[in-house]
């Protein structure tokens, strides 16, 4: 940590570790509503659709109606959350297709990638520092990556494009003048035509799960705030934490998945094994590094602290 950079605040590393927590038990969700008979396009579009009532309650509560119209009106800052509502449409999307095509396994590599690519993110556009531990766990991650794209047969397509669209998020929202909350709400603004004429497109030709049944009906609104919930949490730390601290506590998420995976009967190869062993090995490397420069830091802060 260099020592322009302050020491992390305590209630963003918590919130952030609850966004993860739950980022990292959704796929339970989607497994639970493929199940129930919704396909990955319809799940999409309810949330979709009901996040926006979720994030503007979140909206009302923080009283910034006031800012979500200054930015509705003030085109540059409405094209910038257009741009992360696109990002983080494409990520859903490949993240439904994947937890319920019995494909969670990959899309866990994808977001033990992210937090390299944050980064390297952090380095090239906030001037964050990567140390020598920093590097190593880049590079035994990216040999991770190499033996996952053997063990598969393919390049881990799936993994690889969460990993760019979340960071590719990740950036624009740390740069976008806009609060969590009001940026959120008009991301869900943005993407709510394309879910309604969806949902009604299926209304019309009886294909609408979540129309079907009062039950139907009530797992479909869960997304709503399973979407929005974990969304507000990371946008509202991502703000105050290092890109750095962000794609550590990031790791959560991918291990949780990693056993919705393992727990639904994905395939788990020797050769998978061995490529998410290096991978652990760079998240375990990047955890070390991180609390040797969180220690430094703290003994920094307390030498300048004491009377000289």
């Amino acid at each position: 940590m260099t020592a322009s950079t302050p020491p992390a605040d305590p209630r963003a590393v918590a919130t952030a570790v609850a966004c993860y927590t739950l980022w990292g038990l959704l796929p339970l969700l989607f497994m639970a509503l493929a199940a129930h008979g919704f396909g990955a396009p319809e799940i999409l579009a309810h949330r979709a659709v009901w996040s926006v009532f979720v994030a503007g309650l979140f909206l009302l509560l923080a009283g910034q109606w006031g800012e979500a119209r200054r930015v509705l009106a003030t085109p540059r800052t409405l094209a910038w959350l257009a741009l992360s509502a696109a990002m983080i449409a494409t990520n859903w999307s490949l993240y439904v297709f994947a937890t319920t095509h019995h494909a969670t396994l990959e899309a866990s590599l994808g977001y033990y990638i992210n937090p390299l690519l944050n980064m390297a993110a952090g380095a090239v556009l906030f001037r964050e520092r990567i140390d020598r531990w920093s590097a190593a766990a880049i590079a035994l991650a990216a040999v991770g990556v190499v033996i996952q794209t053997i063990a598969l047969g393919h390049v881990p397509v799936i993994g690889l494009t969460l990993a760019v669209t979340f960071c590719a998020y990740a950036v624009i929202r740390k740069r976008v003048p806009a609060s969590a909350q009001t940026g959120l709400f008009v991301e869900c603004l943005v993407l709510l035509p394309f879910g309604a004429l969806f949902l009604a497109w299926l209304a019309t030709h009886g294909q609408a799960t979540g129309f079907a049944s009062p039950a139907g009906l009530a797992w479909a609104l869960v997304n709503g705030p399973a979407t929005v919930i974990p969304l507000v949490l990371f946008a509202w730390s991502a703000r105050r934490l290092p890109l750095s601290t962000i794609g550590f506590i990031q790791f959560l998420a991918p291990t949780l998945q990693f056993a919705c995976g393992v727990w639904a009967g994905e395939a788990l190869t020797l050769l998978r094994i061995v490529s998410f062993g290096f991978i652990w090995a760079g998240a375990g490397v990047f955890a070390f590094a991180a609390y040797n420069r969180s220690r430094a830091a703290r003994e920094a802060l307390k030498a300048t602290a004491e009377p000289a």
